[in-house]
């Protein structure tokens, strides 16, 4: 921390601007007006620029002024919710769940996923998404618990890394109700005229909706290609294209968007893991989350 100048300084400076006049700042902090202004300038002094200017019968803001009363700000709200933020995590243990989650999986899949371990009284969640290797690079550094994700984790003899399967779920065509007759009609061979939203050839179940496709002969109108998997289901559900997605999440899908099933991904499966840094799971929520997992099918 800088102690570069005085808080204490700060906050007077904070008080002046609010208020918009030395007089009136001085009258909100019961001081006397002099003192105020001396402790003004000290802070004006070690920053090495003015801060405030007069304006009227009070004072306004300089350009360098504004930035320091946006910071005060964020500092001074900050101070505000310390003390309750103290109290809270003494009096009530938190259980803490610190959780990556690849951008290639369904967020409501992951939500289904996790369903076990969210009612557990004072969780603390935490959960961070980003790309595979940046992910299990977080684990390996004990940044995270566990890494959910859509494929095990590579051998690597510097990481010890352990991958729990969480289930392979079906996966389904769903068309958003503007392209539900013509996606429908003469399904799969549909896939041909509609247009089709891809997750891009990052995501583990691609390959195999590729191959799905070539055994099929279809050629698809692809429309659009998408890492993240709800950016994927968004523009689907907006209009943009027929999606394949995991059945697992059927309800919440249909529930949440303007959306239908037209036909099934026959034989084509997406798989979920749960890789952490143990082979014998010792957190309790991670035991839990695995522990409750349906292994196969459709909700």
């Amino acid at each position: 921390m800088s102690l570069s100048f005085n808080y204490r300084h700060l906050y007077y400076f904070w008080v002046v601007a609010k208020e918009g006049g030395i007089s009136r700042g001085a009258a909100r902090l019961g001081m006397a007006v002099q003192t105020v202004s001396t402790q003004v300038r000290d802070l004006e002094r070690a920053f090495g620029c003015v801060l405030l200017k007069p304006a009227g019968r009070g004072v306004s803001l300089t350009d360098a002024g504004a930035e320091a009363m946006r910071r005060a700000e964020q500092i001074f709200e900050l101070g505000e919710q310390l003390p309750a933020a103290v109290r809270d995590m003494g009096s009530v243990p938190a259980v803490r769940l610190a959780v990556g989650i690849s951008d290639a999986l369904s967020k409501l899949a992951v939500r289904r996923l996790m369903e076990p371990v969210l009612q557990v009284p004072n969780l603390r969640l935490r959960c961070d998404e980003g790309e595979f290797e940046d992910l299990l690079a977080d684990l390996a550094l004990h940044r995270l618990d566990l890494v959910l994700t859509d494929r095990a984790a590579p051998p690597n003899p510097n990481l010890k890394l352990y991958s729990h399967s969480l289930g392979s779920f079906t996966i389904g065509w769903y068309a958003p109700r503007s392209l539900y007759a013509v996606g429908r009609r003469a399904f799969p061979r549909s896939l041909a005229k509609a247009p089709v939203l891809l997750p891009t050839k990052h995501a583990a179940v691609r390959a195999r909706i590729d191959q799905w496709l070539e055994r099929r002969a279809i050629q698809p109108r692809v429309a659009g290609e998408f890492e993240d998997a709800a950016l994927l289901k968004a523009f689907g559900a907006g209009g943009m294209g027929v999606f394949p997605a995991a059945e697992l999440m059927h309800d919440d899908l249909t529930a949440r968007y303007p959306v239908k099933r037209i036909g099934a991904c026959d034989g084509v499966c997406e798989d979920f893991f749960a890789i952490g840094t143990e082979k014998k799971i010792m957190h309790p929520l991670v035991k839990q989350l695995l522990s409750t997992q349906p292994r196969h099918g459709t909700s």
